[in-house]
């Protein structure tokens, strides 16, 4: 009975000094692997400082470059100045086209007084309307408004063809401003020519070169000198209309003063009697629309 205590615990001790003994192991192994990483890191840093030692003695410092010289001037040109209001693709910019605009808009009544149909349509209207006796019917603004309309139709073509050649090749930068504008005049030069009497090109020609020399053609005639001859021309050509239909109502009016003083009505103003009879004539006839239409058939 002795010997079987005795034995069991001397199993119990050796089971204990071998547990012992593997965490003693285990604890040593887990200390001895953090220092060696140690050592391996502080000797892959130590050779790497070597190396970058040995870099920096073996490569030498690049010597600085020194500054160019300077280049030769170019060549004289003609001493001209230019000044370039187009982008860099050749496009007006927007500001350019609203100074463009603004501008035409500043000169548009000038230019419709002066270079469109505007002004003998409304002074053969008014003729119109005097001849029948009529001082404010119809109003200066229906007159107005009806020779605008009237100008727009019968300058449409030529607008048409101005901002087709002049215009447009501007706004897509294939043309220059100077080149644009010679384009764009043409088609306004050519129909204000085909409009305007000899006779008055000839008296303004004489009058801007009294000792120069006189254009070869027509087309040579500068605007300055085709825009006075044209709007003369045309206030001729109205009067010559406005005659035409003058004619009409003056017979009208005598016949109605003679038969006044015939009868003995000295006392009765001729016009109150008269003016129905003109007003009956002109719509009969369309009045209205023989003027208009004489006045488009002229620009045809």
């Amino acid at each position: 009975m002795s010997r079987v205590r005795h034995r069991g615990r001397a199993g119990l001790l050796g089971a204990v000094t071998l547990l012992g003994t593997g965490v003693l192991l285990g604890a040593t192994v887990a200390l001895a692997g953090p220092v060696q990483a140690a050592t391996l890191s502080a000797s892959g840093v130590s050779a790497s400082a070597r190396l970058g030692t040995v870099s920096r003695v073996l490569t030498a410092p690049t010597a600085p470059v020194g500054p160019t010289g300077p280049t030769a001037p170019a060549a004289s040109g003609s001493g001209a100045v230019t000044v370039q209001i187009n982008g860099i693709n050749g496009k007006p910019s927007s500001s350019v086209v609203v100074i463009l605009g603004l501008t035409v808009l500043s000169v548009a009544p000038a230019l419709l007084l002066m270079c469109t149909s505007f002004t003998k349509i409304i002074i053969v209207l008014s003729l119109t309307r005097n001849a029948l006796g009529l001082t404010n019917v119809p109003p200066n603004q229906v007159l107005a408004g009806i020779a605008l309309f009237l100008s727009l139709f019968i300058m449409g073509p030529v607008l048409s063809q101005m901002n087709h050649d002049g215009l447009q090749p501007y706004m897509k930068g294939t043309m220059t401003q100077a080149q644009a504008f010679d384009s764009g005049v043409a088609p306004l030069k050519t129909f204000m020519l085909a409009r305007t009497r000899t006779d008055s090109l000839g008296l303004f020609e004489r009058a801007a070169n009294p000792n120069g020399p006189i254009p070869a053609t027509a087309s040579a005639v500068p605007l300055t000198t085709l825009v006075p001859a044209f709007v003369l021309s045309e206030l001729k050509s109205a009067f010559i209309i406005g005659f035409v239909i003058f004619i009409p109502f003056m017979v009208i009016d005598l016949v109605v003063s003679a038969t006044l003083m015939s009868m003995g009505m000295m006392m009765l103003p001729p016009v109150m009697i008269s003016l129905p009879f003109k007003m009956l004539l002109f719509v009969l006839v369309d009045g209205w629309g023989l003027v208009v239409s004489a006045l488009v058939a002229s620009y045809r």
